[in-house]
C-alpha cells in the first residue's frame, strides 16, 4: 500500500548480553560440571549466543517455540523443533524456564523426564523471572548437586540422575500447562501464552469496535490463541479466508482448535511466523492485529508495534483497511501517518486506542 518507508533491518535475535545463556554455561566455563564427550544434549527454551558455541555442538537438539529465537538458532546452523517428545535419551538437559510458574514447572518435569540415566539437568533463571522459585522446584522434584549466582541470574544443577524424587508429583507437573476450557468453555488456552486465561481489555475493546462490513480476505498478526480472529469470523459474515500469524508455537496450536468451528465456511490459514520479517503473502482486504511491545526478555520494544504496521501497510490492497489496538501512550500515530493516507480514531477506552487506517 506504501513504499516510502526505510528498509527494515531486523535487530539481533539474541543480546549480545544474554545474562541467563551465561549464567547456564557458568558450570561448564569454571570446571564444576563437564560437557558430555559424546550422546545427546537436549535444549529447552533455547537462545542462541557465544557462550553456547564454546562447546562441540554436534549432538545438540534444541526445543523453542518462538520464531524469531528459533530462526535465530537454525541460522547458526543448529537443529530446532518448535517442540521436543522424547524420553530418557539426553545426556544432558539444560533449561531457560520462563517466567509463568505452570508452564515452568512442566518444562523442568519433561527435562528431569527427557534426562538419561546418569545425566544432569542444568537450569538458569534471572532472579527477577524467579530464580528462588524454580531452583526450589527442581530441587524438590529431583534434588540439586550445585548452584552458582551471577550475572544476576542463578544456575543450578542436578545430581546425575536416576529418576524423579517424587515421581507423582513429575506427572502433576507435567499436566500443569495442558491446554484446558477457559471462560466457561467457549475457548481453549494453556498458562504461558500472553493473556492465557482471560480476554486482554486490548483485544477486547477492539473486537468491540470492528466493523461489521469487513468482507474478503483478512489477517491477523500476532494472533495469540485466536481472539480477534475469532470476533471478526462472528461479526462479519463477508468474510472468506482469514490467516493467522504468530510466533509462539504453543499460541498458534491453540488458535487452530479456537477457530475449528468456522473451517466449514471460511478458508484458515495458521503461519507460525515472525511478522517483523514480513509477510508472505500480500493483497489482503482487511487486517486486524493487536501488536506486542515487548521482547521475549519482557523488554520494552515499541518499534516491534511499529514494524506491524509497515508490515500490514505493504499486505494490504489498494483501500485496504487496517483495525489495530494500542497502548495510548505507545508512539505508533506518526507510523500510521506515514504509512497510511487516511486515519481515524475508532474508540478509546481503558489506557487503549482503537485505530481505523487506509491507504492508496
Amino acid at each position: 500500500m506504501a513504499d516510502n518507508a526505510a528498509p527494515f533491518h531486523p535487530s539481533p535475535r539474541l543480546s549480545a548480553d544474554d545474562a541467563p545463556l551465561k549464567a547456564l554455561l557458568l558450570p561448564f566455563d569454571d570446571g564444576a560440571l563437564a560437557w558430555p564427550p559424546e550422546g545427546q544434549v537436549v535444549f529447552l527454551r533455547a537462545r542462541d549466543g557465544w557462550p553456547l558455541r564454546q562447546y562441540p555442538l554436534a549432538g545438540l537438539r534444541c526445543e523453542q517455540g518462538f520464531k524469531p529465537l528459533a530462526d535465530g538458532l537454525r541460522a547458526a546452523g543448529l537443529e530446532v523443533q518448535p517442540g521436543l517428545d522424547q524420553a530418557g535419551a539426553a545426556s544432558l538437559v539444560l533449561v531457560l524456564p520462563p517466567r509463568q510458574r505452570d508452564e515452568a514447572q512442566a518444562l523442568l518435569a519433561r527435562a528431569v523426564a527427557m534426562a538419561a540415566p546418569g545425566a544432569r539437568v542444568v537450569a538458569a533463571v534471572a532472579n527477577d523471572e524467579g530464580a528462588r522459585s524454580r531452583e526450589r522446584d527442581l530441587q524438590q522434584l529431583a534434588g540439586l548437586a550445585g548452584t552458582l549466582a551471577k550475572f544476576h541470574c542463578r544456575v543450578f544443577w542436578t545430581p546425575p540422575l536416576h529418576d524423579a524424587h517424587d515421581p507423582a508429583l513429575l506427572q502433576r507437573w507435567r499436566r500443569a500447562d495442558a491446554p484446558r476450557p477457559i471462560l466457561d468453555g467457549r475457548y481453549r488456552s494453556r498458562p504461558g501464552v500472553f493473556a492465557w486465561d482471560r480476554i486482554d481489555s486490548a483485544s477486547a475493546l477492539l473486537a468491540a469496535h470492528l466493523p461489521a462490513d469487513l468482507c474478503g480476505r483478512g489477517a491477523d498478526l500476532g494472533a495469540g490463541w485466536g481472539y480477534l480472529a475469532d470476533a471478526v469470523l462472528e461479526r462479519a459474515p463477508g468474510v472468506a479466508a482469514m490467516d493467522l500469524y504468530e510466533a509462539e508455537a504453543r499460541a498458534l496450536e491453540l488458535a487452530r482448535a479456537n477457530l475449528a468451528r468456522h473451517a466449514g465456511r471460511v478458508a484458515l490459514g495458521f503461519h507460525w511466523h515472525d511478522v517483523a520479517g514480513g509477510l508472505p503473502g500480500d493483497g489482503y482486504d482487511f487486517i486486524v492485529s493487536n501488536p506486542p511491545f515487548h521482547a521475549h526478555d519482557r523488554g520494552d520494544r515499541p518499534e516491534l508495534g511499529q514494524r506491524f504496521i509497515e508490515v500490514a501497510a505493504r499486505s494490504l490492497r489498494r483501500g485496504g483497511r487496517l483495525l489495530l489496538v494500542a497502548n495510548r501512550h505507545l508512539p505508533y500515530e506518526a507510523t500510521l501517518a506515514r504509512m497510511f493516507s487516511r486515519r481515524r480514531v475508532l474508540a478509546e477506552g481503558g489506557g487503549f486506542k482503537v485505530f481505523e487506517a487506509t491507504g492508496d
